[in-house]
């Protein structure tokens, strides 16, 4: 397995809301764990939700006694829900806090995958695609046919999401289990990439044989700031089945 992981304030925030956590190696029961927040709320709330509610998940999934990929992550996800939400509730400071979350863990050619929110994961193989589905008011109204792509692309009301860690007491989270094939690539973003630069020009800069895994992550963060930079930018690129292991 080779993976690279960075995230990068962008061109026009002054704080860094988002939020990773990288392991090929074991974390409790799981095989390994990859992990993308983007916090929300006003001064310190954003960045305390996205990282407190991570490491809280990351400590939950180590002491859990199950070995379903599934149950692991529902358990940590909803006890990180509960201490984000009791946190902004007793705290003024925190009021209104919360954040996306896209988690995955690999168990052999299997990828199990949790979203909350508008982060997103994507699969390369020949084209990219699109595994997790956005949370958010916009692409409610594309589901419903009140906007096409390219409409919700550049709406205003685009990165208001309609599903947060840590938002209300319980949290409703999707699943989706993908086999992997062989040439498989993994990318999890938050929305500073995937608003900024379009799923094809992704796709040509991680199908791009010349460049190392490293330097498809760092080119696809210059390309987000090219475009604007607007928000801040995470990303986590996975190659599974790769030989040797290259963090960064």
């Amino acid at each position: 397995m080779r993976f690279f992981s960075e995230t990068d304030v962008g061109q026009k925030r002054r704080m860094n809301q988002d939020y990773v956590f990288v392991s090929s190696e074991p974390v409790g029961n799981l095989p390994n764990l990859f992990v993308v927040a983007d916090g929300m709320g006003g001064h310190n709330a954003g960045d305390y939700a996205s990282s407190h509610g991570v490491q809280t998940m990351v400590k939950e999934i180590r002491n859990d006694a199950d070995y379903n990929p599934v149950k692991v992550l529902r358990h940590a996800i909803e006890s990180a829900n509960t201490e984000i939400f009791e946190r902004a509730l007793n705290n003024s400071d925190f009021a209104g806090m919360g954040t996306t979350l896209v988690v995955c863990t690999i168990v052999g050619h299997y990828a199990y995958i949790a979203n909350i929110g508008d982060s997103r994961l994507y699969v390369i193989e020949r084209q990219i695609r699109q595994i997790t589905k956005d949370h958010s008011l916009v692409q409610e109204m594309v589901r419903l046919g009140e906007l096409d792509a390219e409409e919700a692309r550049n709406h205003p009301k685009k990165n208001i999401i309609t599903r947060a860690l840590g938002a209300e007491k319980t949290v409703n989270v999707d699943f989706f289990d993908l086999r992997l094939e062989r040439e498989s690539i993994i990318l999890m973003c938050s929305d500073g990439l995937s608003n900024m630069v379009e799923d094809w020009k992704m796709e040509e800069i991680i199908l791009d044989s010349h460049r190392t895994i490293s330097e498809k992550g760092r080119t696809l963060i210059r390309e987000a700031n090219r475009n604007g930079g607007k928000d801040n930018i995470a990303i986590v690129l996975i190659e599974p089945f790769a030989n040797e292991v290259e963090a960064c």
